[in-house]
């Protein structure tokens, strides 16, 4: 199952990238080239609504995902401080003789 969220994820993120990439700035996006009367794919109005929304539904499914997988990642394991750690594996203080304080 962690797997089959895993791909999923990596798949969301490389589509995440690559909507980002194809916006520009000013929303022109997918209008790159074909003329300015409407002879184009689409408006530049149309382009910028629609990688919004792309958008937005990628990095909803990113999140989703991420969230899921640290649930998943800390499921079935006990909860320890990482204080108890600590002092689990602190060393014990050595002691030596003792020093002869007056001479």
């Amino acid at each position: 199952m962690q797997t089959l969220v895993l791909t999923i994820h990596i798949l969301i993120a490389l589509g995440l990238v690559g909507a980002v990439l194809l916006q520009r700035s000013e929303g022109g996006g997918l209008g790159i080239g074909g003329g300015g009367s409407g002879g184009g794919f689409m408006t530049a109005r149309g382009t910028a609504n629609l990688m919004t929304r792309v958008t937005t539904v990628l990095a909803a499914g990113f999140f989703t995902t991420s969230i899921i997988l640290a649930i998943m990642a800390g499921a079935g394991k006990e909860s320890v401080s990482i204080v108890d750690d600590v002092i689990n594996n602190t060393p014990a203080p050595v002691s030596g003789p003792a020093v002869p304080t007056d001479k």
